[in-house]
């Protein structure tokens, strides 16, 4: 059998283009660039945490988003977030195709600052050809230098930035250069610099055509009403395919007597693919929808004074002459429960409660008979202030006869802001009013001595012999 080797990697040198598309995405490119690097800058004023309008304070087990502040008993909210996350992808991938990939993905924004680096650096996609065919010299060396370097800035700066949402941003950059930064911290921007300059740099459309699992199972999502990137293949090849601009076949009349199409097979939509595709081939994995191929092909028609359109975001359904139906079953489907988990994650945070209380009680003993014939039960009560004000709390009972309260002394608890604290109390019910062989239901109250009203009920249990 003979020995076949796998086709070598053609390299992708992507030319630029102007048009809507493009437009759109250096405004998605600014937005996202403004928001992940500033964040962790951007001051916040609050009563009590830090000055930071988004930190992720791990060894305070505490999240800071603006005004909101998510606690560990709060973090099925992430799970939320997730939920509305996946359908949202769901949704949009079902009406508008792969456009995630092409606008908002990591890979996709990241790979645009390099490319446009590149760009930059080593000029237009016929000298950065040029350059990467020519032998080394002085030039080769001083360009690709210089643009590894700046590739090599911007993936450090992404994975310090990356750092600073777990902390305080000044005082984290003042320790990670005089060395005193927790090894954590040096660690995970080692990681996040190499894999963002791989990635972004050197593999570039690697990642969505091989190591994306989206690509793989995005069909899936995919009905005759979705809106791909598409060529117009009958209007591009005509009878006898497409031709490049001859003599005979220069005006549009003259080439639909001689049966070719619109298409003029100049390449640019494939020379400003990220990806490295010809769209006229069909659909196929490695297109990200970015709609650059549209821009590209619609500047081309324009300077010949044809339609737009031969490239454009059409469905299955247009092609055949129908109608679009946005509001498809399945598109439907999506929106419905968008609105519904989006609803509960919002009535759940706005509903949140000011103090969350936990109960355990002892079980090793779950009762113990005093001298006195009396019955004793223990209990754990954690009190979770989940305000930025400070609260003062007292405990009592009802619901159990002839029984009392031992709260160790502490007749009033202070709650200092976004605190916690576990309170050991013990209920003591005389001999006369015990049950016999049963359990008894009661409740704590948590009253708050700020309002004098309770601030929360908590049902327990007596059980005794």
């Amino acid at each position: 059998m003979d020995d076949q080797s796998a086709p070598a990697r053609v390299p992708i040198y992507p030319r630029s283009v102007k048009g809507s598309f493009r437009r759109f995405k250096n405004i998605i490119l600014i937005i996202a660039y403004v928001v992940y690097y500033g964040l962790p800058w951007l001051p916040w004023t609050r009563s009590v945490g830090p000055d930071r309008a988004v930190l992720f304070d791990i060894v305070g087990r505490k999240f800071y988003f603006f005004d909101l502040v998510v606690q560990p008993q709060q973090i099925f909210w992430l799970a939320g977030l997730l939920m509305i996350a996946a359908l949202l992808l769901f949704f949009v991938t079902g009406v508008a195709g792969r456009v995630f990939c092409g606008y908002f993905c990591f890979q996709t924004l990241w790979s645009d600052l390099f490319f446009k680096i590149e760009h930059w650096v080593q000029g237009e996609r016929p000298a950065r050809i040029r350059l990467a065919r020519q032998a080394w010299n002085a030039e080769k060396v001083r360009k690709i230098g210089l643009t590894w370097l700046l590739w090599f800035l911007v993936a450090f700066w992404t994975a310090i930035t990356f750092t600073l949402y777990w902390g305080d941003a000044g005082d984290l950059i003042a320790r990670f250069f005089s060395g005193s930064a927790p090894s954590a911290m040096y660690i995970t921007v080692v990681v996040l610099t190499f894999t963002t300059f791989t990635m972004a740099g050197l593999a570039r459309e690697q990642v969505c055509t091989h190591m994306c699992p989206y690509s793989r199972f995005q069909a899936a999502m995919f009905d005759k009403d979705t809106k791909l990137v598409a060529y117009d293949q009958k209007r591009g090849e005509g009878i006898k395919g497409r031709a490049k601009m001859r003599k005979g076949q220069k005006t549009a009349d003259e080439r639909h007597a001689a049966g070719v199409g619109d298409c003029i097979d100049c390449g640019y939509c494939v020379q400003v693919c990220p990806t490295g595709i010809d769209i006229r081939d069909g659909l196929q994995i490695s297109c990200i929808h970015c709609g650059l191929c549209i821009d590209a092909c619609n500047n081309i028609m324009d300077s010949l004074d044809w339609p737009r359109g031969l490239i454009r975001y059409s469905s299955e359904t247009e092609d055949e002459g129908g109608k679009v139906r946005i509001l498809s079953l399945k598109s439907i489907g999506y929106a419905i429960s968008i609105i519904v988990v989006t609803a509960v994650l919002v009535w759940s945070i706005s509903h949140k409660a000011e103090l969350e209380t936990a109960l355990t009680q002892t079980r090793q003993p779950l009762y113990v008979v005093l001298s006195d014939g009396s019955i004793l039960n223990s209990y754990e009560i954690k009190l979770a202030n989940q305000t930025t004000e400070e609260h003062a709390y007292s405990i009592s009972m009802r619901g159990l006869d002839n029984a009392t309260l031992d709260t160790g002394g502490f007749d009033t608890v202070i709650l200092k802001p976004l605190k916690t604290l576990r309170l050991m109390v013990k209920v003591k019910q005389a001999d006369a009013g015990a049950p016999k062989n049963k359990v008894e239901d009661f409740e704590f109250i948590v009253l708050d001595q700020d309002s004098g009203k309770e601030a929360t009920v908590i049902p327990a249990r007596f059980y005794a012999p």
